[in-house]
């Protein structure tokens, strides 16, 4: 059955820093522009707008964007799909960690 208000999982800036220390799959569904302005080095661009068909094998995915909000959106189009979903809360306003530019 399909729930309208899906509960997705968060967590904050500070805890992702500590996953990045394994392997995860970070997707960051801003768009190319944003993406190329800085992101976080292990994050793959995802834009919100292709997320339906994303088809990643790895079953956990964790997602970031701007603030926060894009992401949530993602990780309810993700959870739909079948993967754990984490959002990150925040985005890039609140990553205090290192960025990178390009692509």
């Amino acid at each position: 059955m399909f729930k309208l208000f899906q509960k997705i999982p968060s967590i904050s800036t500070n805890e992702l820093a500590d996953k990045l220390k394994q392997s995860i799959i970070l997707i960051d569904v801003r768009t190319p522009e944003e993406y190329r302005r800085g992101h976080i080095a292990k994050a793959v661009n995802y834009p919100l707008n292709k997320i339906d068909r994303y088809k990643g094998k790895e079953k956990e995915l964790y997602v970031v964007c701007q603030s926060g909000m894009r992401s949530k959106q993602a990780a309810k189009v993700l959870k739909q799909k079948g993967y754990t979903v984490t959002n990150v809360q925040g985005g890039m306003n609140r990553w205090q960690g290192p960025t990178r530019g390009g692509k």
